[in-house]
């Protein structure tokens, strides 16, 4: 630590502790970089699905065993958990990585091409690591070698958590961060504090960007379901058309967001993804069904969208003769960085990444289930820089363009490594 005193027109004066990087934990994350880029290289080209991740899973655990880290496996179907201890008492601080793929074919041209092809629901399709999951796994494993290769800097616990089913776990499966935390993982030892990252194609390498308190929409999964009138398609009054029912209510839906959301606060969204309906051009059918999406980033919007749109839905529905049911489910809460961790973490990004680098940055409506580790204890979630050097249209995350520049990863093991050591050690 350097500490800087100020002094304002001579009337009083105030310190501010600036972090230092450790040069060993430096020099530690700088020596691994090529086995980091080799590990992401395989887990890229041996992409697995969510609670599928059973390969991946064996080579995380073979590492941290190697390491000499107590390991467990087969937490939440596929997750592994390890666990260090430094030389000294302390807290302890919690690290996560995400480790599952994507039902996308990949398009890019590289030698370590994702060529593995699976069934999803009912439709053949190849796997990708199309988020970047592949490089959290390799920046986690690059800071558990240098962390355990520094236990004598480490006052306290560091836990290593792999979660499988970030993206979700197959229909009719439990599983990710909320089966994790049911199964025990913030527990023996109980963890004070957690960190996770999230690499971005659209971030400069070299760059961090964070945002205190909401910084990830909560994301709700919604089915509504309108039951008309079956007739035939020359006569639609001698029946109800649930699709006639169906555009009205994707039309009420929107005036919730731009009518009645307090935009000014916070984003908030309501997406209608699918429509299935009807089976011929000249039959009004009976029923439609609606599948979509609702994000938010505020805890009382979030609570105001849902009521009006189960008072909403089946309004409307009666108000053109027809019948109407809305089904939401929960995904993910609202990704929330505990502001006061926040505030004593964001020098250690600073000293690492420099503090030109470190962006303060708006919230996004994407989702992120690291949400439930923050809903149990406080978190820290940030950014890291990916985009392509040699891009300036990066292709977005879970497209089969998706493209990660593995020079962002270095920066990925040293702020990681440095947050548990400075968490540990404050």
């Amino acid at each position: 630590m350097k500490r800087i005193i100020f002094s304002l027109l001579g009337l009083f004066s105030f310190t501010l502790t600036a972090q230092e990087i450790d040069s060993e934990i430096n020099t530690s994350a700088e020596e691994i970089e090529e086995q980091v880029i080799e590990w992401r290289r395989d887990f890229h080209q041996h992409p697995e699905l969510s609670n599928r991740e059973t390969e991946t899973a064996k080579k995380i655990a073979a590492h941290l065993q190697s390491l000499g880290i107590e390991t467990t496996t087969g937490i939440a179907k596929t997750g592994v958990v390890g666990i260090l201890k430094g030389d000294n008492e302390g807290k302890t601080v919690a690290l996560r990585a995400d480790i599952d793929a994507l039902p996308v074919t990949e398009r890019n041209d590289l030698p370590f091409k994702s060529e593995v092809r699976t069934e999803f629901l009912g439709s053949e399709t190849g796997v990708m690591h199309a988020c970047g999951h592949d490089t959290h796994i390799a920046i986690m494993m690059g800071v558990a070698e240098v962390l355990s290769k520094n236990k004598d800097k480490i006052n306290g616990t560091v836990k290593f958590i792999f979660q499988p089913a970030e993206e979700g776990p197959p229909p009719g499966e439990k599983g990710g961060a909320s089966l994790m935390i049911k199964e025990g993982v913030l527990k023996n030892p109980d963890v004070d504090a957690i960190f996770g990252l999230h690499i971005n194609s659209e971030t400069p390498v070299g760059t961090i960007r964070y945002k205190p308190e909401g910084t990830m929409a909560a994301v709700e999964r919604f089915v509504i379901n309108v039951k008309g009138k079956q007739t035939h398609g020359s006569a639609p009054w001698s029946g109800t058309d649930p699709i006639l029912i169906s555009a009205k209510i994707i039309d009420g839906l929107q005036t919730i967001i731009s009518r009645e959301s307090k935009l000014v606060d916070a984003a908030a969204v309501i997406t209608v993804g699918k429509i299935t309906s009807g089976v011929r051009f000249n039959i009004i059918p009976e029923t439609a069904e609606m599948i979509g999406t609702i994000r938010t980033l505020d805890p009382d919007m979030k609570k105001m969208i849902l009521k009006r749109m189960n008072e909403m839905v089946p309004a409307i529905a009666e108000a053109y003769g027809g019948e109407a049911t809305v089904e939401i489910q929960n995904n993910t809460a609202i990704t929330y960085n505990d502001p006061e961790l926040t505030s004593k973490m964001l020098p250690t990004l600073q000293a690492v990444a420099g503090e030109e680098n470190v962006v303060l940055a708006k919230a996004t409506t994407g989702g992120e289930d690291f949400s439930f580790f923050q809903e149990e204890v406080p978190g820290f979630y940030y950014f890291l820089g990916g985009k392509p050097l040699d891009s300036t249209e990066p292709a977005p995350h879970h497209t089969p363009d998706f493209y990660i520049d593995e020079s962002g990863m270095l920066l990925g093991v040293k702020t990681m490594s440095q947050l548990a050591i400075d968490y540990l050690n404050q």
